[in-house]
């Protein structure tokens, strides 16, 4: 059985690869760090992919097994590409797997954090877990609560869109000043 398992994410591989991909470029918008006032570091940049990828495996997982598979797919995209970005800047080989395995427990609390506020439509809740995260309870006036906003309005965009383009590799993201 748990060769089925890697059957399936290898079949998703490249469409994981995309939509990882798709989320990063809609995580590196201006707006988000200019206007919003996220810090543009390396935490920041992680934690606003990371949100980005949270949506996209969130929408995923309202699907059947194949979306799960594909989630898994985004899942270890995000997770090699860590690992070689923790190399190229220097990160030596016997700390990276450590630094990796932080970064993991980061996203999935994050992860945890959001679905709950997302599943009940609460841009409070939603403000509050990224003041937190994002911005370590230091955010900018409005910023939390526009982020918020920002990500139950991706997320009602994800939704509209067919498995079937998600399963090619294909989604599409509202640029973030879409939102206000």
């Amino acid at each position: 059985m748990a060769l089925l398992g890697l059957l399936g994410r290898k079949r998703h591989e490249r469409a994981g690869f995309e939509l990882y991909t798709s989320a990063v470029e809609a995580a590196r918008d201006p707006y988000i760090f200019e206007t919003l006032g996220v810090p543009d570091t390396l935490d920041g940049r992680f934690d606003i992919i990371g949100i980005y990828v949270f949506l996209v495996v969130h929408r995923l997982h309202a699907e059947s097994q194949v979306g799960k598979d594909l989630a898994q797919a985004v899942f270890d995209a995000m997770f090699s590409d860590m690992d070689i970005n923790l190399r190229e800047i220097g990160v030596g080989d016997m700390t990276v797997g450590k630094k990796v395995r932080a970064m993991w427990e980061a996203f999935n609390g994050r992860s945890t954090a959001y679905a709950a506020a997302l599943d009940s439509n609460d841009v409070i809740g939603l403000a509050g877990a990224v003041a937190r995260n994002v911005w370590r309870g230091h955010a900018p006036p409005d910023a939390a609560h526009a982020l918020g906003a920002l990500m139950l309005d991706q997320a009602a965009r994800l939704a509209e869109q067919p498995i079937d383009a998600l399963l090619a590799g294909r989604v599409s993201f509202r640029p973030a000043r879409a939102s206000e």
